[in-house]
């Protein structure tokens, strides 16, 4: 009797850590979908506070803080115009989220509207039960298929 108990106990506590893992990958990707709809309506306001103080930008030309993160998007020196998602990945551990986007992303960048396929990175940090973007990094793909 008692290691049914005890076997419930386990199968209780590992489906609701399940369920809680696969709820937290569901806001991940949620709030992933939504900074590339703020990036693209240039929308500092929202991306401001998603975005974690110490977070980190890799881009093609170059990487930065948060502040000219939020400048580059405010001044339209990247204006991220649409971000076609491909595929999405999440993987937990403990109360960080790293994100895999497969995106082919459509940008004006120096005045010029340029196309490109990446692989985009996006590390979340649950702090104080928000989600905090840590860092967001692109990985430019040779072909668009891969």
């Amino acid at each position: 009797m008692k290691k049914s108990i005890f076997g419930l106990i386990l199968l209780v506590l590992f489906t609701t850590n399940t369920f809680a893992q696969h709820t937290a990958e569901l806001e991940i990707i949620s709030l992933s979908k939504q900074k590339w709809e703020w990036m693209a309506d240039k929308n500092v306001d929202k991306l401001t506070p998603l975005f974690d103080d110490k977070s980190v930008f890799v881009h093609m030309g170059g990487s930065w803080g948060k502040a000219q993160e939020i400048n580059v998007i405010k001044s339209g020196g990247i204006h991220y115009k649409k971000a076609d998602v491909h595929e999405v990945s999440v993987s937990m551990i403990g109360n960080t989220a790293i994100l895999l986007n497969r995106i082919t992303l459509l940008a004006v960048v120096g005045g010029n509207e340029v196309t490109n396929p990446f692989i985009v990175t996006e590390v979340y940090v649950k702090v104080n039960d928000n989600w905090k973007l840590g860092s967001l990094s692109f990985t430019k793909l040779m072909t668009p298929g891969q």
